[in-house]
C-alpha cells in the first residue's frame, strides 16, 4: 500500500473527522486528540497499520491531571495521549468481533472511498455524549 493512499485517507479524517472531534471540545493535532473534563480526560489516537491499508482508533481516559507512568514520568493533561494508557477500546462496527477492529481502506479507488471510510468512523464516535468514553471502561 502506498504512502499516497495512506496520505488521502488520513486527509479523509481530518476533513471529516477532526472537524467533529473539535465541535465537541476535543483538542490536539493529528493523530492525538483530548478533551477535558471534570473529573477526566477522554483520549483519541489513529494509528495506521504500518504494512498500509488499515487502521485502529483507540479510545482511552486518564485522571485530569494527566499520568504518571510507571518510570516516574509526568505526562500532563496538555501532552498525554490514549498510548500513554494501558486500558484502551479499539472502536469497532461490531465490538464482538476482533476483525472489525480495522478500518481497511485498502479497496479504495477514489476520494468517495476514502470519504465512506472517514464517515464509518465519524458516525461511531459518540462523543455528543461527554460521558461515552468512559462509559466503555
Amino acid at each position: 500500500m502506498s504512502t499516497k493512499a495512506r496520505q488521502i485517507m488520513t486527509n479523509s479524517l481530518k476533513n471529516i473527522v477532526v472537524p467533529y472531534l473539535r465541535e465537541h471540545g476535543f483538542k490536539g493535532a493529528f493523530p492525538h486528540f483530548r478533551r477535558q473534563n471534570e473529573d477526566n480526560i477522554d483520549l483519541i489516537t489513529f494509528q495506521f497499520n504500518r504494512h498500509g491499508g488499515s487502521f485502529v482508533v483507540e479510545l482511552a481516559v486518564c485522571p485530569a491531571d494527566g499520568v504518571t507512568m510507571s518510570w516516574g514520568e509526568k505526562i500532563p493533561p496538555n501532552k498525554v495521549t490514549a498510548h500513554d494508557v494501558n486500558d484502551r477500546y479499539r472502536l469497532s462496527e461490531n465490538p464482538n468481533d476482533p476483525d472489525t477492529r480495522w478500518f481497511n481502506y485498502e479497496t479504495a479507488k477514489n476520494q468517495e472511498d476514502y470519504d465512506l471510510v472517514a464517515t464509518k468512523v465519524k458516525n461511531l464516535l459518540h462523543v455528543s455524549d461527554p460521558n461515552w468514553i468512559k462509559s466503555l471502561f
